[in-house]
Formats: structure tokens, sequence, C-alpha cells
């Protein structure tokens, strides 16, 4: 039953096929016999996620429910979850059990889905590899030596091993989309406010979005439907009503004009790479697609202004860790600085004290107006590409990643290169929009990933080209060996 996708497990707890007891039983059972190999999970919540598959059996039994009830999910462990830890990779939340539920958290409760867990990631958010997290490396299923990519390299891992069918992921710079393109699943980085934050650790909180990862576009229809809504707590969250994403699949492709842009196919892209996308495309001009050259002119500019925005907001964000009311406090502190600097010091991680001195040095007086500030006003210029754009293409295609995963500790010495594997993800960030990362075939044995970028809100049509690339390619139902 782990080869299923949510679709079809849906049908088979709606038909009475199988029970959501004796599906959330064979995943935990995975997770116990696979994961000490791939370290996906940070926490196993096995007896609330049995209490909960009875729940949505009996509502089954009632004849009520919808197509995820009864479907075990992992949430990346930076979702607030009542009752059970959450960490976000970090030593400083280890010992913090949240008190509410996030809104993501609530809403795919609401539809009765199963949580299974919560699943390991970059400390904080913070990282492209999985190495940087407080519970160790996550571990790609197609490459026990390679990064899964990150942040949300657990839940990648965790989908990619069939040890969940879904689970949610958060996008500040890639960290959706980058880990789905090298663990060889799908993954959606929605429009910024339409799925609300509250609950979800902050990072960067203007570039921050929680979204769904799964096998398939279809399953990634179902999960966002569920997880996107307005929510007052969320003061950037947008007040739009939430289309019905799986209805819109399968329409065809022969109005959609898809832009390909010069800058993503250039230096520094992986030639094997670069030719899985080609193909990729051919099969979409087959299914009646125009294709059209276009120009993202300030692409390079987005790492520099990325690593200038992200950290001065992390700065802000992780200033309320100083021991004082929650998380990891030092050990017999002489005073209240001694607290805050040991706390900190001793609960924060390499990289995210790199990224707390370096937006704090750009927020710092006589600094702010030369590099915050100008780095906002090129985010802008960089959204002006894409809208100019849009007005000639429906939908922006390229690489996910410039490679496919690079080997556990490859880059960790250099963090400037661990930055540059975002250099084509970090844009749609910066502008907001949304873009969806989809399997598109191996380069030296490693999975490969083709983005699209949409328009504001236009979800609906990425995930139709998403679903009618798969309908006519097998790569997402590839299995990595061992795991089958």
């Amino acid at each position: 039953m782990h080869e299923k996708t949510i679709a079809e497990l849906a049908g088979d707890l709606r038909s009475g096929a199988l029970s959501s007891v004796e599906l959330t039983q064979a995943y935990l059972g995975r997770i116990r016999r696979l994961d000490p190999g791939l370290n996906a999970f940070i926490t196993v919540s096995e007896e609330q996620a049995l209490t909960a598959a009875q729940a949505a059996d009996a509502i089954r039994a009632r004849g009520q429910g919808g197509p995820l009830t009864g479907i075990p999910i992992a949430h990346k462990d930076i979702f607030c979850t009542e009752g059970i830890k959450t960490s976000a990779g970090s030593r400083m939340l280890d010992n913090f059990t949240a008190p509410y539920d996030a809104h993501v958290v609530e809403r795919l409760k609401a539809t009765g889905t199963v949580m299974l867990g919560k699943t390991n990631m970059d400390e904080f958010a913070m990282g492209s590899s999985n190495e940087t997290s407080f519970f160790g490396p996550v571990h790609n299923p197609w490459a026990a030596a390679a990064v899964p990519g990150g942040s949300s390299g657990g839940s990648a891992a965790a989908v990619a091993a069939r040890l969940v069918p879904g689970a949610t992921g958060t996008d500040t710079g890639g960290s959706i989309r980058q880990p789905a393109a090298l663990c060889g699943i799908s993954g959606l980085k929605p429009t910024y406010g339409r799925v609300s934050r509250y609950g979800m650790i902050a990072f960067a909180s203007s570039l921050d979005q929680g979204g769904p990862m799964a096998r398939t576009a279809e399953d990634l229809a179902l999960l966002l439907e569920a997880m996107a809504g307005f929510d007052r707590r969320d003061s950037t969250c947008v007040d739009r009503p939430v289309p019905c994403y799986a209805a819109g699949l399968g329409a065809p492709l022969t109005e959609l004009t898809i832009g390909l842009p010069k800058e993503y196919f250039g230096e520094g892209l992986d030639a094997q790479v670069g030719d899985l996308i080609h193909a990729a495309i051919d099969v979409l001009r087959r299914l009646g697609a125009q294709v059209k050259d276009i120009s993202l002119p300030n692409t390079h500019l987005a790492v520099p202004v990325y690593y200038v925005i992200a950290p001065a907001e992390a700065s802000s964000n992780l200033s309320r860790y100083d021991g004082a009311r929650y998380g990891y406090r030092c050990r017999e502190p002489r005073d209240l600085e001694d607290m805050y600097q040991r706390s900190r010091g001793e609960g924060f991680g390499a990289e995210v004290k790199r990224r707390i001195m370096i937006g704090t040095y750009v927020l710092s007086a006589g600094y702010y107006d030369a590099y915050y500030l100008k780095a906002q006003q090129v985010r802008r210029m960089i959204r002006d590409d894409f809208v100019r754009a849009f007005e000639q293409v429906d939908v922006i295609l390229g690489p996910t990643a410039p490679t496919p995963a690079f080997d556990l500790g490859e880059k960790t010495s250099d963090p400037v290169q661990m930055y540059l594997s975002d250099i084509y993800t970090i844009a749609a960030n910066l502008a907001g929009l949304p873009a969806l990362s989809i399997p598109a075939g191996f380069a030296a044995g490693r999975p490969v990933g083709l983005q699209v970028i949409g328009n504001f809100f236009a979800e609906e049509s990425l995930l139709n080209v998403g679903h009618r690339y798969q309908q006519e390619t097998d790569w997402h139902v590839r299995v990595p060996p061992g795991y089958e």
C-alpha cells in the first residue's frame, strides 16, 4: 500500500478496501524499519497517530469525510503542533512543546489527516542540504552519501522513501522545491500569502511560505486545497477564495505559452540536467504548449539580494530566543548578560549564528541604506522582471537546481557554494510567486527536478502543467533502491 499515491489511497479508504488504522500501522512500521538509515524524522507520534486513525475510520463509517480523511502525513518540525515537540531542528528549541497548532496543522487536522510525526530540517530552516540540523543530517534515499536538499530535506526524504505519502514543508528561498528535486518528488511553493504562516516558526517573514510535498501534482492539489485559506491571525494572509485545485487537472495545454529564461540555461548548469530539462520541455511541446524565449535580466542579483534580506529578517526574528522565556538556557548564568550570551551561543548552530551576524550588520547604523534598503530596491526590480514576462507567457520553465544532489560534507566548508544551489529558486520567493518542482529524470543516478513558475495565485495552472507532464512520464513513480 505504500506504493500508492494519496489520491489512490483515498479511493481505497472510501471503498473500504483498507482502513486508516491499517494504513497508519503500515507506515509506522516502515518508519521504524527504514528511518534509522535516513534520519528523516525528529519525532514519531505513534500513539497520537493511531488515535487519529481510529477517529478517521469512525468518520468514514458514518459515510462522512473528504479525500484526505484517514491519510497519513508528516509535518516539517517548523510547524507548531499542540502537545508535541516543535524544535525547528535546533538545540534552542529541543525542549519546546508547542501549546497550540499552526494554522496549516489545524487545517489538515480538520480534514481528518493522520500525523505520523515531525520531520528533520536545517536549523531554523537555514540551509540547502539538511546538514545544519542539531539532530544530524538527513540522507538522500537515492544515494546515502548524498544530501536530500534543504531545508525541508526530512519531508522530502520521507516521501521519496515511501515512509509517508505526503508532508508539509516551508520555502524561504527554495526549501520545498530544491529538496523535492534532489529526492525525486513533487513540491509546491504557493503564492506568498496563500497559506497562513501562523504557528510556523519564522525565519524570514517576507519570504517564508508553507506548502505541500508529495509524489504527484495531483496529491499536491489535494493537500494545498486543505492548507490554503484566509487566517486573520496572519496579517500577510490573503483573503481570497480557495479553488478546488484537483478539479482543474487534465486541462489541455494547447493555449499555454511557456517562457524559457535564457538566464536559467547558461553557465553553472550541469549539462545532463540541462538536457533533461529540454527533454521535459519537448514533452510539453508535444502536448500542445507553445514555447518562447524570454529574459529575466536581474536573475544574477537574486542570490546576493536574498542573502541580505533573509539574514536581516532572521536577525530580528531570532532575537526572541534569549534563554529568558522558553527554549534553551545555559547552566548557572552569572548574570543576565551572561545568560543571553551563553544561551544564544550554545543554543544556535554555526549557520544560524553566521546569518544572525550578517543580518545584524546590514541593519546596523551606517549600513542599512547601503545594504538592506538597496537590496529591497533590487528585489522590486526582480519582481518587475517577472511581471513583464507574464505579459508574454503563462508559465516559466527551467531547472529547479543547477546540479543533482551533492555529497554530504561536500559544500559545508564553503557557504557561498552552498548558497548557489538555490540560484534558480530564490527569485520566486523575492517576487512572492508560486513555483512547482516535479521529477524530470536522473543525472548520474540522482534525481533532477523541473521547475514551473507561475503568475500570482496561478497554482491551478502550475499543478495542471505538472499533472499533464506526469501523465506522459514515469519519473515520479520511480522508487529508490531498498525502499520498494
